[in-house]
């Protein structure tokens, strides 16, 4: 299997040593109109292989053919340019869609939800097929916050986020849990509310950070891992309404997301999505 990442600026090349490290793709390639450095960058992180013990081929390259024989293909940062976005980003989506008609494509960079929204429904790509991973970093940040104020470790948390980054973040806390009890019952309100006050505070996230949640969408989709993640999906917010993204809970697989699972939310944040799919 090969993950095919476009673009070997700081965020792809994290997103290449984590899937590498990951061990779940026989091939990663980075490519970039900086051929030399993603060459560069991929012999970096090649040479990591013998200390982390994984068997991943890696290589650099500036030509997008390569996505025709991809399984998965990553959308991240250009060397010169920064994150794949606007027209120029939409471009490079209609062309790897029609050089690759099937595997999925994940936008791992935080601004790129627009692209996600134009991919979807100016292109016509599948929303099962487009969506973005940054979300599920910021759903990392929160479970951070909650095991600092429940004083136990993320493992033991399950919650999600929802919403629009960065202004409306929306966490519901009647679905979430801690350690198999009700969030709500072990969270104070003031608790509750700096986790809140903090969490916008943390978008957009670090490369390292934005890495790591891609990694995690893809292992899941390779081996079909049941277990929600927090997406960048588009969504219609009615007929004659313009298609907006959002953040909202999904299970993955091998093609991509496999279905979406959106949480209970009380009357107040169920306005709130609305209102910010709306804007």
């Amino acid at each position: 299997m090969t993950i095919v990442i476009l673009g070997a600026g700081d965020l792809g090349a994290t997103v290449a040593r984590q899937a590498a490290s990951a061990d779940i793709a026989a091939r990663v390639v980075l490519v970039d109109d900086a051929s030399a450095v993603a060459a560069g960058k991929a012999l970096d992180i090649a040479q990591a292989a013998p200390v982390d013990r994984y068997a991943t081929s890696l290589s650099g390259t500036g030509d997008e053919s390569v996505v025709t024989g991809a399984a998965i293909i990553v959308i991240a940062d250009r060397v010169a340019a920064g994150e794949w976005d606007g027209d120029a980003g939409l471009a490079l989506v209609a062309r790897i869609a029609g050089l690759n008609q099937a595997a999925p494509i994940l936008c791992a960079g935080t601004h790129q939800s627009a692209l996600i929204d134009r991919g979807v429904h100016e292109l016509g790509v599948a929303r099962t097929r487009l969506f973005g991973t940054a979300p599920e970093a910021l759903r990392a940040a929160a479970l951070s916050l909650v095991a600092l104020e429940a004083e136990t470790s993320p493992a033991d948390i399950s919650l999600m986020v929802v919403g629009r980054a960065p202004h409306e973040i929306i966490l519901p806390w009647e679905s979430a849990s801690i350690g198999g009890r009700r969030a709500v019952d072990v969270l104070a309100p003031p608790a509750i509310t700096r986790i809140e006050d903090r969490l916008p505070r943390l978008w957009p996230a670090a490369a390292t950070v934005l890495g790591s949640a891609a990694a995690r969408v893809m292992r899941s989709m390779v081996t079909r891992a049941p277990r929600a993640h927090a997406l960048q999906v588009a969504v219609a917010v009615g007929p004659s309404a313009p298609g907006r993204s959002a953040m909202l809970p999904a299970r993955v697989h091998p093609q991509g997301i496999l279905r979406m699972e959106p949480p209970p939310l009380s009357s107040r944040d169920r306005v709130r999505l609305e209102t910010a799919l709306a804007r």
